[in-house]
């Protein structure tokens, strides 16, 4: 044993700790927070104050087996521990029970399935004779990844999640029958057992850093370093099962061929997927991360700035949206229109859209301003509302005026030549008419005239 001090956080004063010597700092800190009180604290003594109260309640309903040895055996060797409220004398409505699935890794033979049968049954016992009201209780893993790594296994791996929902389904075979066993003494709830569920996969608490755990429940271990930057323990068990040196591992990390295999999120993923049918509490599968922007795309900053231009064209509102890269460069244009119609808003929609792809994909702002000034369809006309603007020949017209002089400082594009009939749409009762169709239809006293006097009307 030895001597410290640890607080349970940084904010909280240190209190005297006494653990096993290999126990680390995080166990310390953890012991703190768990132990009630402020004072000294020893594993011991903490342990005893809920073992005790358990045993006694199971002596006196008549169990024979020797809980309390079996439950200071599974706390010393790192094996599993109850959840902080226990340690505290409380009966919490779901009582829950740490296993530490990497301490049942055996170098030699492997995952030792009868120490771990033993455990899960253990545990069972203890939360129920923990809070005897309790319809649902929680044996719940911890530290997979740590697993694996001492049965050699890679974790992103077909054989590990394999070996993963081995375990869990031995967990929840071996959960179920210690409740099944405990209905026929205090009653059934659920199909013979006494409990309504007896698994879950639960967050990192104080019993999984109290353990020795270095990831939480079925989580992967996303770097083979400490904080301190040393090998983790999974790290080092790992390379021992593969017969490789610490200093060779170091020799090929430099070489580029690193012996340890990243993680990604799908990973993990792929994991909860192989132990979720086994587990009956399960948290929410990982989020996977969308999927990369084809390299020739540059994706805007997800807060972006710009502008907002309202004006009307020939009398017909519309707004002008616009959202900037971190340099200032246009990177999207949104056009929202007054009182159209909903066909003609759609086709401005997804032009705007269109543009704003090409934007992104490179097309300069100049090649969308070439193309789409002295556009010619209604509405037309005067421009209120915008200074920089005077005339336009279209909405289109009109959206690429703003933004060469906005973006390109383009104040020197020629004035819009707006027609007579065009002209037309401006003035008294303009707002109250429907735009023009973009496009011409021919006359009928020739085949090469045009006729501009044909309007979309929407209702």
């Amino acid at each position: 044993m030895r001597r410290t001090s640890a607080a349970p956080d940084a904010d909280s004063p240190a209190r005297a700790i006494t653990l096993p010597v290999e126990w680390d700092a995080a166990a310390a800190a953890a012991l703190a927070a768990i132990a009630p009180g402020d004072g000294p604290v020893t594993l011991a003594q903490a342990a005893e104050a809920w073992v005790r109260p358990i045993a006694e309640r199971g002596k006196r309903a008549g169990i024979e087996t020797p809980l309390a040895e079996q439950l200071h055996a599974l706390l010393l060797e790192r094996r599993g521990a109850p959840m902080a409220a226990i340690w505290h004398g409380a009966e919490p409505e779901t009582p829950s029970f740490i296993l530490n699935l990497a301490s049942f890794a055996d170098p030699e033979h492997g995952f030792d399935a009868v120490g771990f049968a033993t455990a899960v049954e253990t545990a069972v016992l203890a939360l129920t004779l923990a809070n005897p009201a309790a319809e649902r209780i929680a044996v719940a893993p911890t530290d997979m990844a740590g697993l694996l790594a001492g049965l050699g296994l890679d974790y992103d791996s077909d054989a590990a999640r394999r070996m993963a929902a081995a375990v869990a389904g031995a967990m929840r075979r071996h959960a179920d029958a210690a409740s099944t066993v405990l209905g026929e003494r205090f009653g059934a709830r659920d199909a013979g057992k006494r409990h309504v569920s007896t698994t879950a996969v639960l967050p990192p608490a104080e019993a999984d850093a109290l353990l020795g755990a270095e990831t939480g429940g079925i989580a992967p271990a996303f770097s083979p370093l400490t904080d301190t930057g040393a090998l983790t323990r999974s790290a080092r068990a790992l390379l021992a099962v593969r017969g490789i040196l610490p200093e060779t591992a170091l020799a090929l990390t430099l070489a580029g061929q690193s012996p340890f295999r990243p993680v990604s999120a799908a990973a993990h993923a792929a994991m909860h997927d192989a132990v979720a049918p086994h587990i009956e509490a399960m948290p929410r599968r990982p989020d996977l991360p969308a999927p990369e922007a084809t390299e020739d795309r540059r994706s805007l900053p997800a807060r972006r700035s710009g502008y907002t231009q309202k004006a009307a064209v020939g009398g017909h509102k519309l707004f002008l949206r616009t959202g900037e890269y971190e340099s200032g460069q246009l990177g999207e244009i949104f056009i929202g229109l007054h009182k159209e119609g909903a066909a003609f808003r759609g086709l401005m929609d997804n032009f705007a859209v269109s543009v704003s792809l090409g934007l992104q994909h490179g097309v300069p702002l100049e090649a969308f301003v070439e193309a789409f000034t002295f556009t010619r369809f209604g509405p037309s006309g005067v421009v209120e509302g915008d200074p920089a603007v005077e005339r336009a020949t279209s909405m289109l017209d009109y959206v690429f005026r703003n933004l060469a002089v906005n973006y390109l400082g383009q104040t020197d594009l020629p004035a819009a030549d707006i027609d007579d009939e065009a002209e037309d749409t401006v003035g008294e009762g303009a707002r109250d008419r429907a735009p023009l169709l973009p496009l011409d239809l021919p006359r009928e006293d020739g085949p090469r005239q045009r006729r501009r006097s044909l309007r979309l009307v929407a209702k």
